[in-house]
């Protein structure tokens, strides 16, 4: 990580919006003295990453490294116009990768909104991209016993769902969204599953599909019961 002062990111902010703010939606940044400063050092963080096999080192160094990016990507968030910036996208994906969820969606928001793409590397849209990280980092919570944001998982199903993807992937965002409303919403949460599968069948929820339906039949003869 490079070490600067709480003056020099504040500065580096300001200029990465005053570059930011000249460019126009879909025009590159290339050529703007920040952003190229930025971009080289994307340049070596990446090499650096391509000589780890290791996933778990890989994710160690990306959040080793991300502090570096963030005056900049404050500053282009800030006075942006929409400008293609492969900083910018990368590390959306990156945040997400550490689970700076929060931080990636702050991105994928402006990117979204602009219609910004991902560098070639990735090899998919990027409205893909964030329904699929975001439905991916989800799964992987649930797996783990662990909570993940609903109201993230919707947000990004909303801004999302006019773009054109691969069903897998949707089915995925579904999946999420059906592990995550099963707590407060059994109603909902079958609807998600349910929709998954029609997108999917190989999603793997046929079996929580059949649990919801007997736990939504039990509550049901409960509640009559009670009439």
């Amino acid at each position: 990580m490079i070490m600067t002062s709480p003056a020099r990111r504040h500065q580096m902010r300001v200029r990465a919006a005053q570059d930011a703010a000249r460019a126009a939606p879909g025009q590159s940044l290339a050529g703007h003295r920040h952003y190229d400063l930025m971009l080289a050092k994307l340049g070596t963080d990446r090499r650096r990453l391509k000589e780890i096999q290791s996933v778990a080192r890989k994710i160690e160094v990306k959040r080793e490294v991300l502090p570096d990016y963030a005056a900049y990507i404050a500053g282009v968030l800030e006075g942006g116009k929409g400008a293609q910036d492969d900083v910018l996208t990368t590390v959306m994906i990156w945040r997400v990768d550490v689970g700076d969820y929060e931080g990636a969606l702050a991105i994928a928001r402006y990117a979204l909104h602009f219609g910004m793409t991902l560098p070639e590397q990735y090899e998919r849209t990027l409205p893909a991209a964030v329904a699929e990280e975001f439905a991916e980092a989800g799964l992987r919570a649930f797996a783990a016993g662990e909570a993940f944001p609903l109201a993230m998982l919707q947000e990004v199903e909303a801004r999302t769902r006019k773009y054109d993807m691969h069903d897998q992937i949707r089915a995925k965002l579904h999946k999420a969204l059906g592990y995550a409303l099963e707590a407060s919403d059994k109603a909902g949460a079958l609807e998600m599953l349910r929709r998954a599968v029609e997108l999917n069948d190989r999603i793997g929820v046929k079996k929580d599909i059949t649990r919801l339906e007997a736990e939504l039949r039990s509550a049901a003869a409960g509640a009559d019961r009670t009439n």
